[in-house]
């Protein structure tokens, strides 16, 4: 127990892998592609350029709240505030006035 007192723990290495780039492949690549292109081969591309992804609120409708659930619980969150209010100001009456 007492050595876990004073044990420092080691620090966390952080490694990220080298990526190879070959220029002579990407210049094949790259003729490759002109000389189809000057062909008229045409390859389907699996991306496509004009492709925007609309995540914009994805993760609220996939939890099933809506604008309309939020308010709802806005106003019933007031409702209750406003309920405690009231028994806790009476209970303080009824304390005093006996």
């Amino acid at each position: 127990m007492i050595g876990k007192f004073f044990h420092l723990p080691n620090h966390r290495r952080f490694n990220i892998p080298y990526r190879y780039f070959n220029p002579e492949k990407e210049e094949m690549e790259e003729r490759e592609s002109r000389i189809k292109k000057e062909m008229g081969i045409h390859e389907k591309k699996e991306s496509d350029e004009n492709y925007r992804p609309n995540i914009r609120g994805q993760f609220r409708r996939s939890m099933g709240d809506s604008s309309k659930t939020a308010s709802d619980a806005r106003k019933s969150s007031n409702t209750r505030l406003i309920m405690l209010i009231v028994i806790l100001s009476l209970a303080v009456y009824l304390f005093f006035k006996f």
